[in-house]
């Protein structure tokens, strides 16, 4: 029974909570990759939970009934460090992709892989000047950047330019610790991340994954969009804890501004959560008219968006200096948070989703 399995799992990432918010601070400090997180969801067998059932995976994120596993998985892990769930939901989207724009003998080889261990990235943005292409022998020139998990991502689905001018992805082995170029790597959040320079000239493509333009094709493209939000949720919810305690340990809890502050809060928090459920459902049912599903998660994204940046406000009002202090969990929320919901074109985004519901309704979960 696959039920189950995913509860457990499920069960198993919320106990990794705590120790996980234990270790970000570290992480952020030394700027390093979050090596034992990632080991103990080796173990745990979440990097094979994408993987479709028949496959021997949950099929959370490749399969209807794995949306709202998928959507608890990622909350969970953005609430333990939004590095590791940033980096977590890049590992699914790859698998995703490949299952479904692949082939089969490439799902089976990705499903091979991730339980061999392997941490898939997806890296699709060219380093500036240096655009990775096809040679004419099979060979790759070029590179990408800004690049998660580099260095540590052992596989990678890249988008590749053909000498025909298509654009195709491929899946890339990468021996770990090598051809990345984390110099400069400083950002204000987000540090264990590690975006890199990944340099990626002379390694053979492989087989193209799906089609020109299977990459962008809608509604994926704009619908995957409720997994970052999902991850961004976990991080609505620990920064909303961590206002929480931080309350009680100063003894304002019974302040009537304090509480109606922790109100609004919650609020934002559940706002967030029943946006990216509908989100996550309607995203991934695979029904319906392309565009509407698109800017359904659109909205969604918009409307985490918000919620986040009503929850910074108010913890910071709430709190006041003492939360910016270096080496707390609440300031590197700050920062974490901050620096992940920048996703691109929020304007165009909100635009575009109110011109396709100006004459009809959003979609009902029923």
């Amino acid at each position: 029974m696959i039920e189950p399995r995913r509860q457990r799992l499920l069960s198993s990432l919320a106990e990794l909570v705590p120790a996980m918010q234990a270790r970000a601070i570290q992480l952020d400090r030394d700027t390093a990759f979050p090596i034992e997180d990632f080991n103990l969801l080796r173990n745990l067998g979440a990097l094979t939970a994408p993987i479709p059932e028949a496959l021997g995976g949950l099929g959370m994120g490749t399969e209807p009934a794995g949306a709202l596993p998928l959507m608890e998985a990622l909350r969970l892990l953005g609430r333990g460090n939004l590095c590791v769930g940033r980096l977590y939901e890049a590992h699914v989207n790859a698998l995703r992709l490949v299952a479904r724009t692949g082939t089969a003998a490439q799902a089976h080889q990705a499903a091979e892989d991730s339980s061999a261990g392997h941490l898939f990235a997806l890296w699709v943005t060219d380093a500036p000047g240096e655009p990775l292409r096809l040679a004419a022998d099979g060979a790759l020139t070029g590179a990408k950047s800004p690049c998660s998990g580099a260095g540590h991502a052992t596989r990678a689905l890249v988008t590749v330019s053909t000498p025909d001018g298509q654009t195709t992805m491929r899946v890339l082995k990468l021996p770990a610790g090598e051809r990345a170029d984390l110099s400069g790597w400083d950002p204000h959040g987000m540090r264990a991340s590690l975006s890199g320079h990944m340099d990626l000239a002379g390694l053979q493509a492989g087989e193209p994954i799906g089609q020109q333009g299977d990459y962008l094709r809608q509604p994926d493209f704009s619908a995957g969009a409720w997994r970052t939000s999902a991850v961004t949720l976990g991080g609505i919810e620990a920064l909303t804890a961590e206002l929480r305690t931080q309350l009680l340990a100063r003894d304002r809890a019974g302040d009537p501004h304090q509480r109606a502050r922790v109100g609004e809060a919650l609020i934002a928090q559940e706002t967030a959560r029943l946006w990216v459920r509908r989100a996550a459902l309607i995203g991934e049912a695979g029904e319906g008219d392309a565009d509407t599903i698109a800017n359904t998660v659109n909205l969604a994204r918009l409307a985490v968006e918000a919620a986040a940046l009503d929850t910074l406000r108010i913890v910071q009002r709430a709190l006041g200096m003492g939360a910016f202090r270096r080496g707390t969990t609440v300031e590197l929320l700050f920062r974490d948070l901050a620096m992940y919901l920048r996703q691109p074109a929020p304007d165009e985004t909100l635009t575009e989703a109110a011109a396709h519901f100006m004459t009809r309704d959003l979609p009902s979960l029923s």
